[in-house]
């Protein structure tokens, strides 16, 4: 059985904290599940793994319109 590390985080409200970091350092695709609040939440996550995320009520902007409403993950 194959066995993948994903790392789920949600409610960041541009605010990326150094423990969610350390937390989510050997995840091999990270979820984040909305209200993520910049860009620059996104691309520190991309530093770590490939970004799966979904737009939350307070993503706004023209960086939140490329983000869907729902998505499915799938191995």
């Amino acid at each position: 059985m194959d066995r993948h590390l994903i790392g789920v985080i949600a409610d960041t409200h541009g605010l990326m904290r150094p423990e969610a970091l350390e937390a989510l350092k050997d995840s091999e695709l990270i979820i984040h599940a909305g209200d993520i609040g910049s860009l620059q939440v996104l691309e520190s996550l991309r530093a770590i793994a490939p970004v799966v995320a979904v737009r939350g009520n307070i993503d706004k902007g023209q960086w939140a319109k490329a983000l869907p409403k729902w998505e499915i993950v799938s191995p």
